[in-house]
């Protein structure tokens, strides 16, 4: 077999399935590394998302792994672990506009207090359930890269009020804060950062807590960025008004207690279960990248990077 992938899911499945052609052999699953249970590499190439932890064993029976997401932390994570030259691929840019636009989603559905408003259908009750307008918000995105500069651009559309975060401030039309001065300044705070090892646990309770009462925070990058823990105890203290994720930290152990509820624990689940509850929270599993454009463009690159490999050991777009 050429190559085997985890965490297709059922959509993605279809599209790289309609691309790889008969000159490929390849099985397809949804589930993790873990889930599947797989003792041993299946294939010489490994494709995985975000969410399977690759055994350390594993390093020395493959050829290389491909990850079908922008981000490549967790690649750069396996390779110190193993400490092995493994040839590591991602993918470039795909799904910014796709990012972009579910982080406005999020971002809107929280100042309209839509997760209660679902809630209170069944009674057709509007009691409680005045929200607010985007004109004349204001809006501080964190990592202004090229999901951030679309989320900037669309939400200027909207009427807010728009300052950045970034340690390369090189967008000339942005205005530029540091986090200190533009943490409490803003009505809703959108993570866009790249992780790296140095901005793990960025937003902790304390910066968060000098948010202004009635904050929405907005996370569609990582979720390394914030403890689900401390951020349910900034809603419980009434301290941000809405919460909106689209990533999770430890997300891979949480995804699959999440699909296996009764065999798998995760400690995360309670935390979830929580925050669910919350009259204005919205969780989402890890889709901010899924509009049709984008899966399409996402299938059609993954398959380029296979056939790369194939032919030449090495992937278009590598981990350096």
């Amino acid at each position: 077999m050429n190559v085997y992938f985890y965490e297709a899911f059922q959509e993605e499945a279809d599209a790289l399935r309609s691309l790889l052609g008969s000159d490929i052999t390849y099985e397809l699953t949804s589930k993790t590394i873990q889930e599947t249970g797989h003792s041993e590499p299946p294939a010489r190439l490994i494709s995985i998302r975000t969410q399977s932890k690759i055994p350390p064993e594993w390093a020395a029976k493959l050829d290389g792994i491909l990850s079908r997401s922008t981000g490549y932390d967790h690649l750069i994570a396996y390779r110190k672990q193993v400490k092995k030259p493994l040839p590591l691929g991602y993918l470039e840019e795909y799904s910014t506009r796709a990012v972009a636009e579910h982080a406005i989603m999020l971002t809107m559905s929280l100042l309209r207090k839509l997760p209660q408003q679902m809630r209170q259908f069944p009674a057709f009750d509007r009691d409680g359930l005045t929200g607010t307008e985007c004109f004349g918000k204001d809006l501080l995105v964190v990592g202004v890269g090229r999901i951030g500069g679309e989320i900037v651009k669309i939400a200027r559309g909207l009427g807010f009020t728009v300052r950045g975060v970034d340690i390369v401030p090189d967008k000339p039309d942005v205005t530029y804060v540091s986090k200190h001065d533009g943490i409490p300044w803003a009505d809703v705070i959108v993570c866009a950062m790249n992780l790296t090892d140095e901005n793990r646990g960025y937003f902790g309770y304390d910066l968060l807590r000098s948010a202004k009462r009635g904050c929405i925070f907005v996370n569609i990058a990582r979720g390394e960025y914030s403890a689900l823990s401390e951020l349910r105890r900034l809603l419980q203290e009434r301290h941000l008004a809405g919460l909106g994720l689209d990533v999770f930290e430890d997300e891979g152990n949480l995804a699959t207690a999440l699909r296996n509820p009764g065999v798998e624990k995760s400690p995360a689940v309670q935390v979830v279960n929580d925050l669910l509850s919350h009259p204005n929270v919205l969780l989402t599993p890890h889709n901010a990248f899924n509009s049709y454009e984008a899966l399409q463009r996402k299938a059609a690159m993954s398959v380029e990077q296979i056939r790369h490999f194939l032919k030449h050991r090495d992937f278009v777009w590598k981990v350096e």
